[in-house]
């Protein structure tokens, strides 16, 4: 048993001398610690991407929605007032996971937009209140 540990010893001296090296257990360590803090860092900030990305895409089609709600009032002598609330039947499109609801009267409307990811929140725009709102959860 000694006379293997020796000659393992001795190996690793020669390997040294020659320039070889490894990495020693405490080297490897340090460096899977170091990756380690990196993803802690990372994935929070991913994942808060992805919901600003969710929030990005309630505001683009409640944008998209107010456009058709106000093309519907000019081609129809400025009422909102028999605006279809369905989508199905208002031309109205949302991105998937987006719900998007109008809610209109005689001469102004408000839509509502929240996506299933991002619960509770929700986000308005209201044609009186001069447009898009903050997202509120």
């Amino acid at each position: 048993m000694i006379n293997r540990t020796n000659r393992k010893l001795a190996r690793v001296r020669e390997a040294r001398i020659q320039g070889e090296a490894g990495f020693s257990l405490i080297e490897l360590m340090v460096v899977i610690v170091i990756i380690g803090i990196l993803a802690a860092i990372a994935v929070p900030v991913f994942l808060n991407q992805r919901q600003s990305a969710w929030k990005a895409t309630v505001a683009s089609d409640l944008k998209n929605a107010a456009i058709v709600v106000e093309t519907w009032g000019m081609n129809h002598d400025g009422s909102f007032a028999d605006f279809p609330v369905s989508n199905a039947t208002n031309c109205i499109k949302a991105t998937e996971g987006n719900t998007i609801v109008v809610s209109p009267s005689a001469t102004t409307f408000t839509i509502l937009g929240s996506n299933a990811n991002v619960s509770p929140g929700s986000q308005v725009y209201d044609r009186a209140a001069g447009g898009l709102g903050k997202f509120t959860p």
